[in-house]
């Protein structure tokens, strides 16, 4: 495992995960998202049926990413969007649908190694719930991290433990807390996946929190604004009683405080989520991620704000 260090920031006032990432290879490498069919404690009836309410994995599977189709044909179609313009890149298998550690392990174990296999792929990132490990699999994939590049990545989407039982998640904030500290003490790069402005959380309380996430053993936060999805639970709620969502405005403004209060060290892989126009109902801002990203930037560097211990380091430069 490449250990992380904490680096000056070049031209982003916070750890970028675009910048460390092109630090652990000497190529270029793109993440390509695959379906493995696997299935959620809290959709197939473990847990519940109804999954949490946000969620519609339609809304970030690319349109490649079918369970029907092998690991490494859908890996070939992704990497033959990506080829067109960058010939020589290298590639992540990223697990994202649902929960990819949801079973048995001889099954996981064939589905990782059919992505590695495959020319030019060279690590895997694995999304999955903290609810979904084992020490068995734990063993495993501490192995695996010997001989590939792994990124193990967990929802937290929220600490607060009366916001996780309205979403439907189906797990308590420990039970994130505890997962991503045995992830990491395998030495195996741990990510979490937060998301702002879930009902019941201001602005306030989502500050609140990244102290809280701080304190956990995380390498790799990614963070996004709350969408409201065509279709899901809260979607019905949301049509029969509207609740407060962040402007863009409002949203950078929380975005540059939750940094203020992040450990310096943890990388942030992004802040913003962007799902097709077709199934999204609110917020309907009109920026792209990048765009989005480039005005938190220009406003941090406006206001001389640099993400927690990082401050005082630029303050002395």
């Amino acid at each position: 495992m490449n250990k992380i260090r904490p680096e000056q920031f070049k031209d982003k006032p916070y750890n970028d995960y675009g910048q460390w990432i092109r630090q652990q290879f000497p190529f270029r490498v793109q993440k390509i998202s695959v379906d493995a069919g696997f299935s959620c404690p809290n959709r197939d009836g473990t847990l519940s049926h109804g999954g949490c309410i946000f969620c519609d994995n339609r809304t970030f599977n690319p349109s490649y990413c079918q369970p029907s189709k092998p690991i490494a044909q859908q890996m070939e179609e992704g990497k033959a969007f990506f080829r067109r313009k960058y010939p020589d890149m290298k590639y992540l298998a990223y697990f994202q649908a649902y929960s990819n550690t949801y079973a048995p392990l001889d099954v996981l174990k064939q589905r990782y190694e059919e992505a590695l296999v495959v020319d030019d792929v060279v690590g895997l990132v694995i999304g999955t719930r903290p609810d979904c490990i084992s020490d068995e699999l734990l063993d495993y994939l501490e192995e695996l991290n010997r001989r590939t590049f792994l990124i193990v990545e967990y929802g937290i989407e929220s600490v607060n433990d009366d916001t996780l039982r309205h979403i439907n998640r189906g797990h308590d904030f420990e039970c994130s807390r505890r997962a991503i500290e045995l992830t990491h003490d395998r030495g195996i790069l741990t990510g979490g996946h937060i998301i702002l402005g879930l009902p019941g959380e201001d602005r306030d309380e989502n500050v609140r929190q990244a102290s809280i996430v701080s304190q956990m053993k995380l390498d790799i936060l990614k963070i996004h604004q709350l969408q409201i999805i065509r279709g899901t639970q809260l979607a019905d709620e949301y049509t029969q009683k509207p609740f407060k969502l962040f402007t863009p405005d409002e949203y950078i403004d929380t975005c540059i405080a939750y940094l203020e209060r992040l450990r310096s060290d943890i990388i942030v892989e992004r802040f913003v989520s962007q799902s097709p126009a077709d199934m999204l109902i609110a917020p309907k801002w009109g920026i792209k991620n990048h765009e989005f990203t480039n005005r938190l930037v220009n406003r941090m560097k406006e206001l001389d704000t640099w993400q927690g211990a990082f401050k005082s380091k630029k303050v002395k430069e």
